[in-house]
């Protein structure tokens, strides 16, 4: 470890050949100390050996720029040092499982960055499809990508003035936002004549209907929305 001001004072001949010594110590040991040497110049290398790092002085002679961090016994690979020359299109740097840097290459087509919690890779993505799961039954569901929950069903006839219960397809994980009715039976409408949701009575396993018309409804379905 050696530091020097690379100015060759006038003086006799062995304390020149002293002084060049020193510089030139100071030119291979790239100025290393702990303290940063007390003369400077732009573009000037310094390995600071507190924390391992090799700096260089910037362009307006003010202030280091880090370059890399070595380990205590300086050891570096030269492939860690030649990864961004031997960069390609697509690849990425990271730190592999000797916590060196590595590259990994692009990945292939319609490939994605996947993560264990420990490492990186690429692998194939998952369905294009925007559901996550389905029943195509009579009584079925959707479930979108995002959690939503699209839900639908038949609840048959209600008699005049009375209720009926259902249970969807599938327990709604968290809400059962939204329930419409429909029915097919002549001369049932809407409103207080025909089947409606009563208030109070959406679950998010099952709605109960209520018939407040003076006849047999039937064919009643439901679509109901949550999440």
């Amino acid at each position: 470890m050696s530091q020097h001001d690379f100015n060759i004072a006038n003086q006799s001949f062995p304390a020149t050949r002293t002084d060049l010594n020193n510089a030139l110590a100071a030119l291979a040991s790239t100025s290393s100390g702990d303290a940063e040497p007390g003369t400077t110049y732009a573009n000037q290398l310094w390995y600071e050996t507190d924390t391992n790092t090799l700096k260089i002085r910037n362009e307006a002679n003010n202030g280091w720029v880090d370059v890399i961090t070595l380990d205590a016994s300086m050891t570096a690979a030269a492939s860690e040092l030649n990864q961004l020359d031997a960069i390609t299109r697509g690849s990425i740097l990271y730190g592999n499982a000797s916590g060196e840097t590595a590259r990994l290459a692009a990945g292939g087509a319609s490939t994605v960055l996947t993560s264990d919690g420990t490492d990186i890779a690429w692998q194939a993505s998952g369905s294009s499809n925007p559901y996550t799961a389905l029943s195509t039954a009579a009584t079925g569901y959707i479930t979108l990508v995002g959690g939503l929950i699209v839900q639908w069903g038949g609840i048959g006839s209600v008699n005049a003035q009375s209720f009926s219960t259902t249970s969807f397809a599938i327990t709604f994980p968290n809400a059962c936002l939204s329930v419409t009715l429909s029915t097919t039976a002549t001369g049932v409408g809407g409103g207080t004549s025909g089947p409606y949701v009563r208030r109070g009575t959406i679950s998010t396993s099952q709605i109960q209907v209520q018939n407040c018309s003076g006849a047999t409804a039937g064919d009643i379905n439901y679509i109901a929305i949550g999440h």
